[in-house]
């Protein structure tokens, strides 16, 4: 049961995970965005779960964040009430488990891939939404060296005693995930599974991320989901963040870190940002 408590803790920890573009972005990470009457601020496109092997954080990177006085990711992890309210916002309602939204074929895939991979089986998971164990399932991929920029931007954060603001609110994010039925989810997982294809899909994205090439990582998500999930996931979302950068950086210097993939694209966070009047400029090594 403590093992149990500590792989939720840790996917707690790090939740917080059309291909035509108006112009093809530079390959950077990292943009500074200026204009509009803002203090000059950064946004940092991070990989919110991988091996401590692919982790990095150039200097370029922490010159940026030296230079600015707030740090706002997709949402405030540092708040004292965010595992309470991600527990909370995880949990399936109305007493239901998540056995019910699979057949027994699907369950045994998943449960057996847990338990040979972490130790902890399906069970353990049974009132949490597929969202939780879709998490799981890729903290067991990677395994015990397991790295976050988040984790490592709050500790950054920390370090300088300076305030942490989320983009949105954590029963925002999740109620992303609750409007795909849950037993599609469930069907995903195990088609990644079935397939395995899970090394191919997060080997490539790595590689895309390591190239800082945004617009081709955003490219490669449009081959496995769909319009109404990039949509959902990543359009739709970006597009609600516009004003509030705007808003944030007018009061402070801002560090933005959210996944790359909200990055690139014609609907991305850069080309939005373009679009409103800023000024956005990749920073190259």
């Amino acid at each position: 049961m403590k093992n149990l408590r500590n792989y939720i803790a840790l996917i707690i920890t790090l939740l917080a995970v059309s291909t035509t573009f108006a112009q093809e972005n530079e390959k950077s990470l990292l943009w500074k965005i200026e204009g509009n009457g803002i203090k000059t601020s950064y946004i940092f496109g991070t990989f919110h779960m991988l091996p401590k092997r692919d982790f990095i954080i150039k200097e370029k990177v922490k010159s940026a964040f030296e230079t600015t006085s707030v740090t706002v990711l997709e949402l405030d992890m540092d708040d004292p009430t965010f595992q309470t309210e991600m527990i909370n916002n995880a949990m399936i309602k109305d007493g239901k488990t998540i056995n019910e939204f699979m057949d027994a074929d699907e369950y045994s895939i998943i449960d057996k891939y847990l338990t040979e991979k972490m130790g902890v089986g399906l069970a353990q998971f049974k009132s949490f939404k597929p969202l939780m164990v879709s998490s799981a399932v890729m903290m067991a991929f990677i395994g015990n060296d397991v790295a976050s920029y988040e984790a490592s931007l709050i500790g950054l954060t920390k370090e300088q005693n300076r305030e942490i603001k989320g983009l949105e609110t954590v029963a925002e994010q999740m109620n992303i995930f609750d409007e795909q039925p849950y037993d599609e989810q469930l069907d995903d997982i195990v088609k990644l599974l079935k397939e395995e294809g899970m090394l191919e899909m997060f080997n490539a994205m790595i590689s895309h991320y390591k190239n800082e090439d945004i617009d081709e990582l955003y490219n490669y998500m449009g081959t496995f989901y769909n319009q109404e999930q990039l949509d959902r996931m990543l359009h739709i979302r970006n597009q609600n963040w516009i004003p509030k950068i705007g808003t944030y950086s007018k009061e402070k210097a801002a560090f933005y870190g959210v996944g790359a993939g909200h990055l690139g694209g014609a609907k991305g966070v850069i080309n939005l940002l373009r679009e409103a009047g800023y000024t956005v400029t990749p920073i190259l090594d």
